[in-house]
């Protein structure tokens, strides 16, 4: 069955049976509008977020920001943050972000949707934080959020908290826990915490014995994350 089909059955269903769309249905209609340039599927969801459903005016947000409507996306955002929405937030912080002098308001927008467990806000609240980017700076808040980040599986953020531990910034260093972040974040393909880890297995330490094959074939796969996964961290 096709998007546009499932799409088309979509609404029939839910027409029928009365009940509000779950969050999934609204982001497959969304996909079908934002892909497949579905005329009926942009009308359901500009009708959803008309009813102030979150997600969809989200989703609608997304589909203004693609096509550089960025004022209207700002406004759709502002409304589904406002009720709670965690990636509406974390997109008002990448709008704000974009604009030059806005960092302050920016952190706000990636703390709203860090508390919620966003791991990309996290990240970037982390960041601002942590160089002090038009905020103040502060390490151990820079670490915290970086922990929150970690936790959600934020390879990125395995990797900058591996350094902190290491270095003992902002947090109590810790060359154990370091290590184990630092691997962490390598076997999630981070290609700096492959390149990174090869380089200790070169020479060993008290916590990883020498291996040069194995450094050899990490600083391999290194190059190789580095070169595929470009987009991707």
């Amino acid at each position: 069955m096709n998007l546009r089909l499932a799409c088309a059955l979509l609404f029939v269903l839910l027409a029928g049976c009365g009940r509000a769309p779950l969050p999934a249905e609204i982001e497959a209609v969304s996909m079908a509008a934002s892909q497949r340039g579905d005329d009926a599927a942009e009308q359901r969801l500009r009708a959803w977020a008309a009813d102030g459903m979150p997600v969809a005016e989200r989703e609608l947000a997304l589909l203004c920001r693609k096509r550089h409507r960025d004022d209207q996306a700002r406004a759709l955002f502002l409304r589904a943050a406002r009720q709670g929405d965690a990636e509406a937030a974390h997109q008002l912080g990448e709008l704000e972000r974009d604009r030059p002098g806005t960092n302050a308001q920016a952190a706000q927008w990636y703390r709203q949707a860090a508390q919620q467990g966003h791991p990309k806000a996290a990240l970037r609240l982390a960041l601002l934080l942590k160089n002090g980017d038009g905020i103040p700076a502060d390490k151990a808040a820079a670490a915290h959020w970086l922990g929150v980040a970690a936790q959600a599986g934020d390879a990125h953020a395995m990797f900058l908290l591996s350094n902190a531990y290491a270095d003992g910034d902002g947090v109590p260093a810790d060359p154990r826990r370091a290590r184990e972040l630092l691997e962490r974040a390598a076997d999630r393909e981070y290609p700096a915490a492959i390149q990174e880890l090869a380089l200790v297995k070169q020479t060993g330490d008290d916590l990883t014995p020498k291996d040069a094959a194995e450094a050899d074939q990490l600083l391999k796969e290194g190059a190789e994350h580095r070169r595929s996964n470009a987009h991707r961290f």
